[in-house]
């Protein structure tokens, strides 16, 4: 069995005793946000995505060992262990390697070396394997096993037999399939073809197309494998012979004999007939897993930038949902999304409509003082943005738009818990509220959808939808454990992503607040039904209380560590009341003297964890959000035709993917920034520069109007 502390500790580049704790704290049933936060001392500060990749990690250890304990069982069963199969198995560091092992072990479909068993020719394949150190003639030797009743005519028809069972030994050899295996992937050449090439087809760039195995992308991985499920491309990994067949005689084949060339024969039988395009499918499923997996890390990274944008927050927000023929859906939320009016309106139809509903919109406006306006990026938002710039240019108010990703807007309003969340709108209504709220709180909007309906990966329907799903939910958990949420306002779709809790623990929670009003501290949690210990440790830090006369209530200190706020705080004559009026220079100014190092000890706590609580003490109930970018408000539109080659233009990074960023510059299309235009530095992926929500500044390389086409680059722009 593996040492699982030991493996991991060397994979991701910590101490050996960081990941025994990690280890120690996941089998106690803690989750990740928690350990992230508040066991900081125990796995040396770092952050959840490396706990989860560890978590990951240790979950394929764990099972490669319980797989590797199934294959050990069933060689001891068939009472074929060697000391030689137990230390390769010991060995075997990946769940290929044990499956190579167990090969000549696992019980086969009928094949032709079995038939030829059946028909008595082994101890002849035996013989002549053996033949290859004592000599021999292979026909000599297959004299014996001639019989008509084991249907075995002839001398062809034993050496044919023994072809078929030397063959399937060789093919079953883990050694040689180890051999061929690294010598396709390091001079395989993938080559595709298409029986009817059409070049209007979005795969018509892989006609006739060959690229080196070890250096295709994964996101060509990924169309070649969508254009082959299509049918429209015929896909092979074509190499040379002469490699694996040298490989193949350096471990099966002894001497020079006639018996050597007969088992070389059936070496060449072997790969031509069952290594090959065996090895040829795993590679393949090899090139497919790791661009899913990277693909997903991919989404992963754009779901957590995406769901951490700034919130626009204290403004009353009218959300469109644009629409041609049913018309524009309107929706006006107050500062806290609650709903405050709706509407439908044509600005696509007739002039005496567009009019009309140019009053409508003025009259929201005017009547619910609102600031903002969030247009939906779905059909019809380029002409509902031309006609929301025409009406903020016909009023006094100062009022802006942003256009906002829409996708997963319909998924959710025809959802139950949108239904139960608004019952008294129809569907349309509810997205527009929806595109009002996104804009507001994009994380208390977006967990109520599932992640792969937001829309910014690549081929996530391709996806391994398990490895996903998990990967995504981890995503949401993170940010809104980071965030945190406030207890007495928030959904139960967002409680459900707190660290600790579960959908019974969210609807009781939600249930408690219905029956007995506001919670009015922390420690009323443990009065909610079914809420434990365990559960309460796990979800209190992340669950703010404003409504709390305990001013730690307010903050992300956890309860268990109250009583080192309130000793720092008393350390430098101050009280927790004094946290609430924000008078705390005696604080920030004795630390500054004192030294953190020092205070830790004399308080008996960890240093990380002192300086997580002097940062809430100072300021309560801050938002990671905050400190980054806000959106891009905009005043007017632009068209595609209004483009020029050299424009310099802001623009807001809507989709990072693996040969480049997709960034929205008002103009409805968005334009391609290639990995190549990224910057003047060279960079194996775009997500090492850039991030969905990032504002940046990019110049015109190309427009083709008729395809809806923008080419961008940031090569030589300067970023502000």
């Amino acid at each position: 069995m593996l040492d699982y502390a030991k493996v991991l500790a060397e994979q991701f580049e910590v101490k050996e005793l960081y990941v025994q704790n990690i280890m120690a704290l996941l089998d106690e049933g803690n989750t990740i946000p928690f350990i992230a936060r508040y066991r900081k001392e125990q796995h040396g500060t770092m952050d959840d995505q490396t706990i989860r990749r560890i978590a990951e990690r240790l979950e394929y250890l764990r099972g490669l060992d319980a797989r590797r304990e199934e294959v050990r069982n069933a060689i001891v069963n068939q009472e074929k262990m060697t000391d030689e199969i137990a230390d390769a198995l010991d060995k075997a560091a990946t769940l290929a390697e044990i499956e190579d092992i167990y090969r000549p072990f696992k019980q086969k479909r009928r094949t032709r070396a079995s038939v030829a068993k059946e028909r008595g020719l082994e101890p002849l394949a035996d013989a002549i394997r053996l033949g290859q150190m004592t000599g021999g003639d292979p026909r000599q030797l297959a004299e014996p096993f001639v019989d008509a009743e084991k249907e075995v005519p002839d001398i062809e028809a034993a050496l044919a037999g023994a072809n078929d069972i030397l063959a399937e030994q060789i093919s079953d050899d883990a050694e040689i399939r180890k051999r061929i295996r690294n010598l396709m992937r390091m001079n395989g050449i993938l080559h595709t073809v298409a029986p009817k090439p059409d070049e209007n087809s979005v795969y018509a760039r892989f006609d006739d197309y060959s690229e080196a195995v070890r250096r295709t992308a994964g996101h060509r991985v990924l169309a070649i494998d969508r254009a082959e499920k299509e049918e429209y491309l015929r896909v092979s990994i074509e190499m040379d012979d002469e490699r694996p067949l040298r490989a193949i005689r350096s471990v099966a084949v002894v001497g020079e004999n006639a018996c050597s060339d007969f088992v070389m024969a059936a070496g060449e039988d072997a790969y031509h007939r069952l290594i090959y395009p065996s090895v040829e499918r795993e590679i393949r499923n090899e090139l497919t897993d790791a661009a899913a997996e990277a693909a997903i890390r991919v989404f992963g990274d754009n779901l957590h930038q995406l769901l951490m944008q700034p919130p626009v927050k204290g403004q009353v927000t009218i959300g469109l949902d644009p629409g041609f023929r049913t018309g524009c859906k309107l929706a006006v939320v107050d500062a806290t999304g609650r709903v405050l009016d709706t509407a439908v309106i044509y600005p696509t139809h007739s002039a005496a409509q567009i009019e009309k509903s140019k009053q409508v919109l003025k009259d929201k406006i005017t009547r619910h003082k609102a600031t903002v306006i969030a247009i939906g990026n779905g059909t019809a938002s380029r002409e509902t943005e031309q006609f929301t710039a025409a009406v903020l240019r016909e009023i006094p108010q100062k009022v802006a738009y942003v256009i906002v990703n829409e996708a997963g807007a319909s998924v959710y309003s025809a959802s139950p818990a949108a239904a139960a969340e608004m019952p008294d709108f129809d569907l349309t209504l509810r997205s527009a509220v929806s595109i009002a709220r996104r804009l507001q709180d994009p994380l208390a909007e977006l967990v109520k959808i599932e992640p792969k309906a937001i829309g910014v990966g690549q081929y996530q329907h391709d996806m391994p939808q398990k490895q996903l799903t998990a990967t995504l939910d981890g995503v949401v958990e993170d940010c809104v454990n980071e965030v945190g949420a406030d207890l007495n306002t928030a959904s139960a779709a967002l409680l459900s992503h707190i660290s600790g809790l579960n959908a019974t623990l969210c609807k009781n929670i939600v249930a408690y607040r219905e029956e007995n009003g506001a919670f009015a501290t922390r420690a009323e949690l443990k009065k909610v039904p079914k809420l434990g210990p365990k559960a309460f440790e796990q979800c209190a830090g992340f669950l703010r209380v404003t409504e709390s006369a305990d001013p730690l209530d307010h903050t992300a200190v956890h309860p268990e560590s109250y009583s080192v706020a309130k000793a720092l705080l008393a350390h430098f004559g101050l009280k927790v009341a004094d946290v609430a009026k924000g008078n705390l220079s005696a604080l920030t100014d004795g630390v500054a003297r004192e030294g953190l190092t020092s205070l830790a000890e004399k308080l008996g706590v960890g240093e990380p964890t002192l300086q997580d609580i002097l940062k809430e003490l100072i300021k309560p109930g801050r938002d990671p959000r905050d400190e980054l970018p806000p959106p891009m408000l905009r005043h007017d539109v632009m068209q595609l035709e209004d483009l020029t080659e050299g424009m310099q233009l802001k623009g807001t990074v809507r989709n990072v993917i693996d040969f480049g960023a997709f960034v929205d510059i008002g103009v409805h299309q968005d334009g391609l920034v290639h990995i190549s235009q990224i910057g003047d530095k060279f960079i194996k992926h775009p997500s090492e520069a850039l991030k969905v929500g990032d504002i940046v500044t990019v110049k015109i390389l190309s427009v083709d109007v008729k395809k809806k086409r923008i080419g961008l680059t940031m090569k030589g722009v300067p970023q502000s």
